[in-house]
């Protein structure tokens, strides 16, 4: 039973969608003091065992009625979204109905909307690899709300409450914020994956793989320490992560890189991994020594022949 004093107190949610994100956002309301009255989803048995583990019931999506709740939040995949909304507007539902989709905007929600609930988002920038029941593993993370002001609101106090923090990232942001979000969390990990391929390719020593992890570790946690520095100094304008960027191509030493990419030239079938770290350091380079200096990498990549000339009008 949640303390009166628990920044959720009082809140009653139903929940569609017991998937990953869904699962772990209704365990963190609840350890917060919100109380589930429902889960529905498009396969019963994850429901139900949802339902049984936070004291809710689960119900068929078709005959879900949250109208007794604060909060209806749909958490299944985009392209499902907006059909699962024209169906529960046709029963009674929350005052508040948010989704939780990073590339869609609150107008996904349309049909609840038209039918009298407050529509918005509540996208938590965070990976899911596995439901995350505890809610320690919410703090910090960002959540991107956007739609009505109730919707907002609502979205505000839950942030607040999983010790996160929010904003409105409107609708036409949308994509392109997603997009940078999948770059942020895929495209690492995928860079991590493709060094791990390589050592292997090379037969490393099984312990280069843990070095290149903390290689990430490090360099991640120093783009966090800017971040955080920036922030406690406004005057600074922002976070510039480009100066927490570290390695021989940040700190301007070209040769060494135009030769190590000699070396993954002459091993067979790893061709695309040229252009790719090629146009990688160009953009470290941009990011970190400005762009006088990525043109200059970039000449001598592409005269090396491991970047294409750009295109006229390009």
């Amino acid at each position: 039973m949640a303390a009166p004093t628990s920044p959720l107190a009082g809140l009653a949610l139903c929940l569609v969608g017991p998937g990953r994100v869904g699962s772990s956002l209704a365990f963190w309301a609840v350890a917060r003091g919100a109380r589930l009255e429902a889960v529905a989803g498009r396969s019963v048995e994850p429901a139900r065992e949802l339902a049984e583990r936070l004291g809710a019931r689960a119900v068929a999506l078709q005959e879900l009625d949250s109208a007794g709740a604060d909060l209806l939040l749909v958490a299944v995949a985009d392209g499902a979204i907006a059909g699962v909304a024209e169906l529960l507007a046709r029963r009674p539902q929350a005052p508040v109905a948010l989704h939780t989709s990073g590339a869609l905007g609150a107008s996904a929600l349309g049909a609840l909307e038209r039918a009298g609930s407050a529509a918005g988002t509540l996208h938590p920038l965070r990976a899911f690899p596995r439901p995350l029941p505890d809610p320690t593993a919410a703090a910090g993370t960002f959540f991107a709300l956007d739609g009505a002001p109730a919707a907002r609101e609502l979205g505000e106090r839950l942030a607040a409450a999983f010790g996160g923090t929010s904003g409105v990232v409107p609708e036409a942001a949308r994509e392109l914020y997603h997009l940078a979000a999948s770059v942020a969390a895929g495209g690492t990990a995928t860079l991590v994956a493709s060094a791990a391929e390589l050592a292997r390719r090379l037969e490393l020593p099984a312990g280069v793989v843990g070095g290149y992890l903390e290689l990430a570790r490090g360099a991640l946690g120093e783009l966090a320490r800017e971040a955080a520095r920036a922030e406690a100094e406004p005057a600074r304008g922002g976070a510039d992560l480009g100066r927490a960027i570290t390695g021989p191509v940040a700190r301007g030493d070209f040769a060494t890189f135009l030769r190590e990419l000699e070396s993954l030239r002459r091993l067979d079938g790893l061709e695309p991994r040229l252009e790719l770290f090629a146009r990688l350091a160009f953009e470290t380079v941009r990011l970190a020594r400005g762009g006088e200096e990525a043109g200059r990498l970039a000449g001598a990549l592409e005269s090396a022949g491991f970047l294409d000339p750009p295109r006229d009008g390009c």
